[in-house]
């Protein structure tokens, strides 16, 4: 049960495509950290304002080490930017903080997909460090009780990624909407800002696809097995 399975071709080219998407989102960075917003807005003016005008004012913004380290932090409630990210005046620089922003704006409002991921949280941490060594158990020991097993804990994993793409998607969609609004952006920079966020989503989608090919891969073993 342990040899190639027709699924990994599919997970093979998946693999293919998240590097693909990794290369993209750095790239994509690299680019649009070289045009200036004509605002003049540094990350952090950005994600401030933003925060301010969202009645957030007591969210902190912190500055974080490396590149493409930014991220919400829910239970301190803090948003915290990369360096390039938190002091450039670039679009790449205010598309990533207000994207942040708009993790901290799902928090206020209990959006619900953020809502559900949170509570999926402390299961799927427990869930995602257990079914690989329930999964390689059950094919060395040709034991179906520790493959099913394995695969409702992967299950539980694979759940909580699917969850987490409406909830990066619709950050991005508030960001985007509100950074036009607020004339953070022209009109002339949506397409940027939209080619910045797009390529970090990719990267999202298709961990997705390669944790969901994985999980079909499973059952179809367990499957074919109890037959």
């Amino acid at each position: 049960m342990l040899f190639f399975h027709p699924m990994d071709f599919l997970i093979i080219i998946a693999f293919i495509v998240s590097l693909w998407a990794q290369f993209r989102v750095k790239s994509t960075f690299n680019r649009w950290s070289e045009v200036k917003s004509a605002s003049g807005l540094t990350g952090y003016d950005a994600a401030r304002r933003m925060l301010d005008r969202n009645g957030l004012q007591d969210v902190p913004i912190e500055p974080v080490p490396g590149r493409l380290s930014d991220h919400y932090d829910p239970i301190h409630r803090v948003v915290r930017l990369s360096e390039p990210v938190y002091y450039e005046n670039s679009i790449s620089a205010i598309s990533v903080a207000c994207h942040e922003v708009g993790h901290a704006i799902q928090h206020q409002n209990s959006y619900p997909m953020l809502v559900i991921r949170h509570r999926m949280f402390p299961v799927v941490r427990l869930s995602s460090g257990i079914a690989p060594f329930l999964l390689i158990a059950g094919f060395l020991l040709d034991s179906l009780n520790l493959i099913g097993f394995g695969i409702i804990f992967f299950a539980a994993a694979v759940a909580f990624q699917l969850v987490t793409l409406p909830v990066e998607f619709n950050a991005s969609s508030r960001a985007r909407d509100l950074m036009i609004s607020e004339g953070f952006i022209t009109r002339d920079e949506e397409r940027g800002v939209a080619k910045v966020l797009n390529a970090a989503a990719l990267t999202y989608v298709a961990a997705a696809l390669i944790a969901l090919l994985e999980l079909l891969k499973y059952i179809m073993i367990f499957t074919s097995n109890r037959e």
